[in-house]
């Protein structure tokens, strides 16, 4: 039988973990996994020791969340702390973590084999794959995990996040704190796991093909990167602003931030069909270059048709109840086994929701029937869609796991 207790609380690291301290004492210390998420102005090396004096057996994984983290009890803002600890003794859980290094994708290979060991499990398939990461070599990480499981189990997971986009975010593990790290976790739930991933977004009807990408800043022409020089053999960020009406017009030859401009009309590139229905995976533009290059949080492939897509406030509010309500129906005995879930819902939605993050987060408790879960929100999000696990941004998960 799995138990899972969420807490949360908020203030000052001194404040916050005297409340959990409180909360704690009405829950078996014999747990097997924990989740951890909290502001990045937190003291997470005093966290981490906490949660392991409390919970010496469990396997660990964390990280910062933007502003906060979201519970089945509510939002939690500036200094929020939660937890999500699972206690499962008749399932397998395994957690490594590594600085990313020169070779991310070399790292995340041996790190899933690495959890796979530390969960008694080596040579087997997960029932799922998490991952946190730091922000920015997403599509590398993914492809070591992949490289082991494939596409053969989900890899959901998210990018760790701070308050500012100031490079402030962190990543926790069992042994220790990474500011630059990945951290893996292998999970054998013994009352299953279900899943969604997807983005509140539809297309809006322009399109393009990709006719040059750089791999990175230099310039560098590549088949893949996060720097799109041209669409259809113009170049790409006046394309884009074409496409969405001219609101990038200032900064086109000179350059600048279009992370807010862009959050409603990002871009999208079809990765495959479900009962004929296309499924986009969600490219966030965050700057012009002064050479009219786009630059995203996730790599576009040269020659992919991209899509501008359209989002509205109401369907990102909605969105994660849906994804709640797919991820526990989707589960062996449906959402009447649901033990509780974990949430991944991108910080850039979460602040164009603004003053309606509460009312998303209580579609996702009436999803998940008021059981417990935990949500953080990140600056890139990792999941399995159409059968491929990709990296994406502006996109939603829900893991809901089973009695």
């Amino acid at each position: 039988m799995v138990a899972i207790h969420s807490l949360a609380t908020s203030g000052n690291t001194d404040d916050a973990l005297a409340a959990l301290d409180i909360a704690l004492r009405e829950i078996p210390a014999a747990a097997s996994m924990i989740f951890a998420f909290y502001d990045c102005d937190h003291d997470d090396s005093r966290l981490r020791v906490f949660i392991r004096d409390r919970f010496p057996q469990a396997s660990l994984l964390g990280g910062t969340s933007c502003a906060g983290v979201m519970t089945d009890k509510g939002v939690f803002n500036d200094g929020g702390i939660g937890l999500l600890v699972i206690d499962d003794p008749d399932g397998d859980f395994g957690v490594a973590a590594a600085p990313c290094g020169d070779d991310p994708e070399a790292t995340a290979e041996t790190l899933i084999r690495q959890a796979l060991s530390a969960s008694d499990c080596p040579g087997e398939l997960p029932e799922l794959v998490w991952v946190f990461q730091a922000p920015g070599h997403e599509e590398k990480v993914i492809a070591g995990l992949r490289s082991v499981v494939g596409d053969r189990c989900p890899i959901i997971g998210g990018s760790s996040a701070d308050n500012k986009i100031s490079g402030a975010w962190r990543q926790m593990h069992t042994d220790g704190v990474l500011e630059d790290g990945i951290v893996v976790a292998v999970l054998f739930p013994s009352g299953g796991v279900s899943y969604g991933f997807q983005g509140g977004y539809e297309p809006a009807g322009q399109t393009g093909i990709v006719t040059a990408v750089a791999a990175d800043a230099h310039g560098r022409e590549d088949t893949s990167g996060r720097r799109i020089l041209a669409i259809d053999g113009r170049p790409a960020a006046e394309v884009y602003n074409n496409w969405i009406g001219g609101g990038l017009s200032d900064r086109i030859g000179t350059g600048g931030s279009v992370l807010i401009d862009t959050t409603m009309a990002p871009l999208g590139v079809e990765i495959g069909r479900i009962r004929d229905v296309p499924q986009y995976r969600l490219i966030h533009p965050e700057s012009i270059s002064p050479d009219g290059a786009l630059n995203t949080f996730a790599a576009v492939d040269n020659g992919a048709r991209l899509h501008v897509m359209r989002g509205e406030r109401a369907q990102l509010v909605k969105r994660a109840g849906r994804m709640a309500t797919q991820a526990a129906t989707g589960l062996q005995n449906g959402p009447a086994a649901l033990a509780g879930g974990l949430v991944v819902y991108c910080a850039g939605c979460k602040m164009a929701i603004d003053d309606q993050v509460s009312e998303m987060v209580g579609f996702v408790s009436q999803s998940l029937a008021g059981t417990p879960f935990l949500g953080c929100f990140t600056f890139g999000e990792q999941g399995c869609m159409a059968g491929q696990n990709v990296h994406g941004n502006l996109m939603i998960s829900t893991v809901a796991f089973g009695q």
